[in-house]
């Protein structure tokens, strides 16, 4: 894709048309979150490649485990994906490629997320929520890879 050139009023049209876009997959990620079975915290995920989602993810445990997040003392389990991960994961195995891609998440991506999402080729990631660590969004900066912390707005507002 080469580099457009927009006067001022198609600019403005544009971000306003991107915002949009933004928010609503910002809200499919929110409900795709309410798939996880961690009771803790629940994250929704899905990478967009020219307006098509080519995948989706929620933290959770691996394939074939139980659906249990925490332990008994309520600590997630070291074994839970994140779903930055999930959805990263799920695309590469569906031969589909990533590259220049957009992932929403519905919380900041963590530092192993991170590191996944700059070897996925993604171009730019836009979530909700602030991960309490800022590494994993630093990183991403580092790697030029465009960050977007975006609040959802309720419908009667769009």
């Amino acid at each position: 894709m080469g580099y457009q050139y927009f006067t001022a009023r198609e600019k403005m049209k544009h971000d306003k048309k991107q915002k949009l876009l933004d928010q609503r997959y910002l809200k499919m990620a929110m409900i795709w979150s309410q798939n996880s079975y961690c009771k803790r915290r629940q994250v929704g995920a899905l990478i967009v490649k020219e307006k098509m989602i080519i995948s989706d993810g929620y933290n959770g445990t691996p394939s074939g485990f139980e659906n249990i997040c925490e332990d008994e003392n309520n600590q997630t389990k070291p074994y839970v994906l994140h779903a930055e991960a999930n959805a990263i994961t799920k695309v590469a195995k569906s031969g589909n490629s990533s590259e220049g891609s957009t992932l929403y998440v519905t919380s900041s991506p963590c530092l192993e997320c991170s590191k996944l999402i700059i070897q996925a080729g993604i171009i730019r990631v836009v979530f909700t929520e602030s991960y309490r660590l800022e590494d994993g969004i630093n990183l991403l900066k580092r790697a030029n890879i465009e960050v977007k912390q975006v609040e959802l707005e309720t419908l009667e507002d769009e």
